[in-house]
């Protein structure tokens, strides 16, 4: 397979945005996370922990997303480095490792994404039983 070195570059564009993506995804996150852990010293809420559990989960993904996002540069950079050396097997070899690694980022990003539905299914369902105790409330 002769691959030119300005395909193992392709990965190149990709690759800086999602770590802008998942960078940001991870500053909002500790932020939130730092909010909560403050309400959570004021008021001792039970909402709290689970809202919290769920941006435990969220930080992990994220920062396998980041890491096998890192992976996957590094094995673009070695193909193209081994490419222009002449070593074409091999060099092959790390452009397919790398487009799979950046294949399971992405479906942990998807992950993520859905795990992030969890922690507002949280707060609606609170704000839907509150909602439930106020009506009976009214009419007792």
């Amino acid at each position: 397979m002769d691959l030119p070195v300005s395909t193992y570059a392709l990965l190149f564009p990709a690759v800086s945005l999602l770590f802008l993506s998942y960078t940001n995804r991870f500053l909002h996150l500790s932020s939130l996370i730092r909010k909560l852990h403050n309400d959570w010293v004021g008021n001792h809420d039970n909402l709290l922990l689970k809202q919290i559990a769920n941006l435990r989960k969220r930080l992990i993904l994220i920062r396998w997303m980041q890491f096998l996002g890192a992976l996957s540069l590094f094995s673009s950079v070695l193909g193209m480095l081994l490419r222009v050396f002449g070593i074409e097997i091999v060099s092959a070899y790390l452009l397919i490792s790398a487009l799979i690694m950046m294949c399971l980022s992405l479906l942990l990003l998807a992950k993520e994404i859905w795990v992030s539905g969890g922690a507002l299914k949280i707060v609606l369902k609170t704000l839907e039983d509150d909602l439930k105790k106020e009506e009976r409330m009214k009419t007792k």
